[in-house]
């Protein structure tokens, strides 16, 4: 059994978003009044037999790990390089300190090339004693590759992200799809049979870059998961909407959430 965290569900700007006629928030359709509207950046927190991995660092990472009672990682994946999946990496050096060692960072070579550049002392060898900076030793993936961070058997699989290509994985009846437009066949192969599936989707609307609420459902129907949870949404998606309006099966995630799959 896996234990699933969704630390944040939100789109790149969050919910609500900078702005508002008050300047207290842009909200879109959301009703500000539901708590399960407000959302931080999209990652989550894969835990099991006293390991955890966590997919992403986004900006937000510090108060997610507070709020869901996480003070340990031992590794970390990345989807792609984001700003609003990565610019949370300077809070891994308190879980460096917290385990004590360098923290290994997966991710394919694009990826990692580009957090690399933007936070290169992150990726210096480290001195010890003690964490002044967060310590990543990095360690380069395939988009198709099974991977065991942490000990997690993961499957890996690309995802067109509309400018770039993003990883999505399955660890046994658990799958997860951020940050996706479309899904190719071999995706479809690896995800087939799935339990439980977060899956990114930011609104009902067309997106250059990630898939409407249309698309989302059309996969559903063809993987046909006993679960599906969304995720990485933006102010179009409001909690009570959903709520009323998602086929069976298929529901809204919320910050903190917490999902339990046979892994």
């Amino acid at each position: 059994m896996i234990r699933v965290t969704l630390l944040g569900t939100g789109g790149s700007a969050g919910v609500p978003m900078i702005g508002g006629e008050d300047g207290a928030g842009d909200w879109g359709v959301c009703d500000p009044a539901e708590p399960r509207n407000r959302r931080t950046r999209t990652s989550i927190a894969v835990q099991a037999e006293g390991a955890t991995l966590l997919v992403d660092t986004g900006p937000d990472l510090r108060g997610q790990l507070i709020a869901a009672g996480i003070g340990r990682v031992e590794a970390i994946l990345y989807t792609h390089a984001h700003a609003d999946h990565i610019t949370g990496l300077d809070d891994v050096r308190i879980l460096n300190r917290l385990i004590g060692r360098p923290i290994q960072a997966f991710g394919t070579a694009p990826t990692l090339a580009d957090i690399t550049t933007r936070f290169s002392y992150a990726f210096r060898p480290w001195r010890p004693p003690g964490f002044y900076r967060p310590v990543l030793e990095p360690v380069e993936v395939a988009a198709d590759a099974q991977i065991a961070p942490a000990g997690f058997p993961v499957r890996l699989f690309a995802q067109d992200h509309g400018m770039v290509t993003t990883l999505g994985l399955r660890i046994g009846g658990f799958g997860y799809s951020t940050d996706v437009v479309r899904l190719d066949e071999r995706a479809f192969e690896v995800l087939e049979g799935v339990d439980t599936w977060v899956v990114g989707c930011f609104q009902r609307l067309p997106h250059n870059t990630h898939a409407k609420l249309e698309d989302v459902l059309r996969w559903v129907g063809r993987l046909r998961p006993r679960r599906t949870i969304l995720t990485h949404m933006g102010t179009d998606m409001d909690w009570a909407w959903l709520a009323a309006n998602l086929p069976e099966g298929v529901e809204a995630g919320m910050d903190g959430m917490v999902v339990e799959v046979v892994g």
